[in-house]
């Protein structure tokens, strides 16, 4: 199977799982925001002779699921396969946890993951440091700016296109504050 096809049967799965979610203060599709961290992946690719891209591009697209749908692991399994199931596992953050406690759990199991996950936590954060939502206060802000420090600092040696990529957007997020 091409990773063309690929590509296209993960968006499907993904935008019916997404149906009807939006980004953010705003009506846009949420499926936008899945298409805009596989194609950080796409980039990404390009400057890593050694690169998994069609596991990157799933993960990509499914990123969100357990956390933001009704998708379990078990679904992603039996559709994807366990490499693919467990890399979403560990971009997902634990919910039973508590909230201060969440991201660096995650951030501790994408560390003891394949580069393609650390390549897909870094694209994330890419492209939601964006301009934030209206309601978000200076502090909300702020606390955004800081959480994706830490992701940089904690996934540093993973991947040095989106690493720098990230560095950037960190920098460029300052406008907000």
């Amino acid at each position: 199977m091409t990773v063309q096809t690929i590509y296209q049967d993960t968006l499907r799965f993904a935008s019916i799982k997404h149906l009807g979610q939006t980004l953010p203060s705003s009506s846009i599709p949420y499926v936008v925001h899945l298409s805009n961290v596989a194609m950080e992946i796409l980039v990404a690719a390009q400057h890593h002779s050694d690169f998994n891209l069609t596991l990157a591009l799933q993960l990509a697209l499914l990123h969100d699921t357990i956390e933001d749908t009704d998708t379990t692991y078990y679904e992603l399994e039996e559709e994807f396969g366990t490499t693919v199931a467990s890399g979403v596992l560990a971009l997902t953050k634990n919910s039973a946890l508590p909230k201060e406690a969440r991201m660096m759990d995650s951030l501790n199991r994408i560390r003891e993951s394949v580069p393609e996950v650390w390549a897909v936590k870094l694209a994330d954060r890419i492209t939601n440091l964006q301009q934030p939502p209206a309601h978000w206060d200076t502090a909300k802000k702020a606390d955004y700016q800081e959480q994706a420090k830490v992701i940089l600092a904690q996934l540093s040696g993973g991947n040095t296109f989106l690493e720098h990529r990230l560095a950037e957007k960190i920098k460029a997020y300052s406008q907000y504050l």
